[in-house]
């Protein structure tokens, strides 16, 4: 059981073994120091800091981040030493917050390998602190233990090392910053690399199915027309760092689809199992819920959370997509065996006509009915399968909708109310809901990995299902609710300070869906009008992915210019191509291209039609974009089987005020980090 520590309090270690996680919410230094039994460090060799980030027994960050881990085997320090110091400070000379009063109290934990939190300390109280000493491993009567300190320093990293008894300490911290500022790159860095091994859906995607369509998906982005399967879950570089984080450690890499060996067929002796293969169920550390033991006969009861993965939020990630695997699997199985009975009766029903002495008369009948009383008999069996399933995914869904985390909830989920500003950026975004024909009762949430990967273009042409809406004056305007809806999501999501929109309506036609975002004041600008201000917004934005773009391959991107907005960029474009002349859709083209790679996104209401005097020349644009809709519509596929999923988007109950208070709050939390 986690030990709370509060300042000052103490607890045993059990484990030489350890890690320290620090979560800040903005990039901070982390460091350690060593020190003998008086507390007096002897020497500049015995600090950790990201210049020399290794120490026997000890390592330490690299670079500034939001979010670090610290490396500990006691019995591998020197026996001199008898107390380590995990220190924290704000980065210097880089623009950001100069004191820890500014920024959200860090959290500090201690875990075993295992990943099990041993102790925690939160960092309350400081104000014009940059610099803290925030626990201390300490060796007494041959044990260690851990202590919250949080003892703050105004001056800095030169006065905590030199009440630490360092003599060098100024000339050290003067290294450490200078260290420090020279690996913090002031630009959004590109999505994090993933390994073949863990990217599924790059290696799965060429030989799935799908519609003619760009690509659309509930999940990492990368396949043209798919819905592409889970992923490693990864943490996104801080923002501002050099070099994007790669992997989150311990998180097990998901098998490879095309190596995955299909459910075997029904055979006698026991009922075919439809949950995909590749769904795991054994976690990594720390376990994840258990559900309560099954009476005899009935299945187990599902649990939120009961998937595999680091953290709650990983772990339903990975519980949300093996329901979608499952789901997918047991349709195609359901439709599999539907396709077999309807061919054995047409084979039966053939071999009937074929022979002239049953085509008429009673033997033909018999023969036609006993033929029809089979498919029916294994049509019933498959739905008894097919039924049985799904209400094992919906009482699943029942457990696990209400228990997702604000960045995976729908708007009606009661989370939202609770809203407060986040402190990291999540794994995923909920784009909206996928149901299959069979499954109207069933969906499953939509997620997208942060950071985006490709634009979004929320399609407001026409749609593919019957009985949709219309009028396509209604389907504008929904579209533009739709892209609202997605941009407050992302807003609230991530950090203040660290997202910014624009807005580009040539002629004012979405105003009124745009008002949330105008009149909370959450916008980067006012929506842009007219060719000149769609020229300004694109001019300034390709510039942007310029400049980040030199700085990263030239290795220089501290030299990038001071005011820089470092945060991510979403462009909403609305009404395409009205106002843009042939520079500006080649700008708009380059900007999503390139611009994911460097933190800026797009996204395109529009309908495909209006923009059809250019020809093939914006296919490239559609192609590159992940396609939505305002209304369902059954658009996307998995790679599995090609599954023709129904999209819903996630819009925002009629008469609710959620989105108001939501981006309110945002509005607020960005006026105070500002300050």
């Amino acid at each position: 059981m986690t030990a709370e520590l509060v300042r000052g309090q103490n607890h045993p270690l059990s484990q030489v073994r350890l890690e320290v996680r620090i979560s800040a919410g903005k990039p901070i230094v982390a460091g350690a120091t060593l020190s003998d039994e008086q507390g007096r460090v002897r020497g500049v060799e015995w600090v950790a800091h990201p210049g020399a980030p290794t120490l026997p027994g000890l390592e330490v960050s690299k670079q500034a981040a939001a979010d670090h881990r610290l490396a500990f085997d006691l019995d591998a320090l020197p026996q001199a030493v008898h107390r380590v110091s995990v220190l924290l400070a704000l980065p210097t000379g880089v623009g950001g917050p100069v004191r820890f009063g500014a920024v959200a109290a860090p959290f500090v934990a201690v875990t075993g390998l295992d990943g099990l939190e041993v102790a925690s300390y939160t960092l309350t109280g400081l104000d014009a602190e940059s610099a803290v000493v925030a626990l201390e491993l300490y060796r007494r009567q041959g044990a260690w233990k851990v202590r919250a300190v949080g003892q703050g320093y105004a001056g800095g990293l030169a006065e905590l090392l030199a009440d630490q008894g360092l003599p060098e300490a100024r000339q050290l911290a003067a290294g450490i910053n200078e260290a420090v500022a020279q690996g913090l790159a002031r630009s959004v860095a590109a999505p994090p690399p993933r390994t073949p091994d863990a990217d599924r859906s790059r290696q799965a995607a060429a030989s799935a199915p799908g519609p003619d369509q760009p690509y659309a998906g509930p999940g990492p982005q990368g396949t043209s027309g798919t819905v592409p399967p889970q992923q490693t879950p990864y943490t996104a570089g801080p923002q501002g760092a050099a070099a994007p984080q790669t992997g989150r450690p311990g998180s097990p890499a998901q098998p490879d689809p095309s190596s995955v060996a299909q459910p075997p067929s029904p055979g006698a002796g026991g009922p075919v199992n439809y949950s995909h293969p590749g769904r795991q169920t054994a976690a990594p550390p720390p376990p994840p819920p258990t559900a309560p033991p099954a009476q005899p006969g009935q299945p187990a009861q599902p649990v939120a959370g009961d998937a595999t993965g680091w953290s709650m939020e990983e772990r339903l990630y990975n519980q949300v997509w093996g329901m979608f695997e499952d789901l997918a699997r047991t349709v195609a199985a359901y439709r599999s065996a539907v396709d077999f009975a309807d061919s054995r009766m047409e084979k039966e029903l053939d071999q009937v006509l074929s022979d002239p002495r049953s085509r008429i008369g009673g033997q033909g009948d018999a023969a036609r009915e006993a033929a029809r009383a089979k498919h029916a008999l294994l049509v019933d069996q498959a739905r008894v399968a097919l039924d049985r399933d799904l209400a094992q995914l919906t009482a699943e869904a029942e457990v696990v909708e209400p228990a997702l985390p604000t960045a995976y909830a729908s708007w009606d989920n009661p989370v939202w109310h609770a809203y407060r500003a986040p402190m990291e950026v999540p794994m995923a975004l909920r784009l909206g809901d996928l149901r299959l024909p069979e499954t109207e009762n069933l969906s499953i949430p939509m997620l997208v990995r942060l950071p985006l990967e490709r634009g979004l273009w929320i399609d407001s042409g026409r749609t593919s299902l019957e009985g949709t809406l219309a009028d396509s004056d209604q389907v504008r305007r929904l579209a533009v609710d739709t892209a609202v809806a997605h941009a407050a999501r992302l807003l609230a999501v991530y950090p203040p300070g660290e997202f910014t929109v624009h807005v580009i309506d040539p002629a004012g036609t979405g105003a009124s869906s745009l008002a949330p975002l105008t009149q909370s004041g959450v916008l980067g600008s006012p929506p842009a009008a007219g060719a000149t201000g769609v020229a300004d917004v694109l001019r300034r934005l390709t510039q942007r992915v310029d400049l980040v773009q030199m700085a990263l391959r030239g290795g220089a991107a501290d030299s990038l210019p001071p005011d820089l907005d470092t945060a991510e960029q979403l462009l909403i474009v609305n009404d395409f191509p009205h106002g843009f002349d042939d520079r500006a859709v080649t700008q708009l083209r380059y900007l999503a291209d390139e611009g994911p790679a460097v933190g800026v996104h797009l996204m395109m209401v529009a309908d495909r039609e209006d923009a059809a005097a250019y020809g093939p020349l914006l296919d490239p644009l559609w192609r590159s974009l992940l396609r939505v809709t305002p209304v369902p519509d059954d658009h996307l596929a998995d790679p599995w089987v090609g599954h023709a999923w129904t999209y819903e988007p996630s819009l925002v109950p009629a008469n609710s005020q959620v989105l108001q208070r939501v981006l309110a709050a945002v509005a607020a939390a960005r006026r105070s980090w500002n300050r």
